[in-house]
């Protein structure tokens, strides 16, 4: 059994008082893997960059037009709210840009240097799960409640205003979840190891964890 392996190695480190175990791998493999993650995420984020600023950007001519040509009165009362919301949406899109084309650039300069290529890949995926946390929320959160709370209570209309804040959140959850996360992946991904104890040698693979409430180590055997 996997558990039973684990124990006799954690027993027979305590009992002979050995150095810890080591783990082993090729860093020309691992590198190749980390060029391939950031190349892929790199991709990605221009796909998501484009794609979502000519969503906002789109809404932001449509809401616009509306606010002045809407025969309606709440169309056009909703139109102006929703003008505010996809400028700052469009804003954020230039200002926040995602973090795998600069690190990708800054691999390919690194000079095969595995130890910094580790550490970018760990601080690119530590951001992927920064942009997914509750912390990101918050900014779409406090826009898409305040503007539903200026239709709902501001204009009368709380069916409405219920609809536009749902709606709303849901947009921003649907762009949070579609950013890259190739840098997490390179980084869970179990590979290739070697524990030693003494005489006893175990083959196996590793891998880090890095998620919205993990960060560790993993060990299969």
């Amino acid at each position: 059994m996997p558990s039973t392996r684990l124990l006799a190695c954690l027993l027979a480190l305590l009992l002979t008082g050995l150095a810890a175990p080591t783990l082993a791998q090729t860093p020309g493999q691992e590198l190749q893997a980390y060029e391939d993650a950031l190349a892929r995420g790199e991709r990605h984020a221009n796909l998501w960059q484009a794609g979502w600023t000519g969503v906002y950007a789109t809404s932001l001519a449509v809401n616009a037009w509306q606010a002045s040509e809407a025969s309606d009165r709440d169309d056009r009362y909703d139109a102006r709210v929703g003008v505010v919301k996809s400028a700052l949406a469009l804003g954020g899109m230039f200002l926040d840009r995602q973090p795998h084309p600069r690190a990708h650039r800054e691999l390919r300069d690194g000079g095969g240097d595995i130890e910094s290529a580790r550490r970018l890949l760990q601080a690119v995926a530590e951001e992927e799960r920064q942009r997914r946390s509750l912390e990101a929320r918050l900014g779409s959160l406090a826009v898409n409640a305040a503007a539903g709370l200026l239709i709902a209570v501001g204009d009368g209309r709380e069916r409405d205003g219920a609809i536009n804040f749902a709606t709303g959140m849901l947009v921003s959850e649907l762009q949070l979840q579609t950013q890259p996360r190739q840098a997490t992946a390179a980084v869970n991904r179990f590979q290739p190891a070697r524990v030693s104890i003494g005489d006893i040698h175990l083959e196996g693979e590793y891998a880090f964890l890095v998620g919205p409430n993990q960060l560790g180590v993993a060990l299969r055997y």
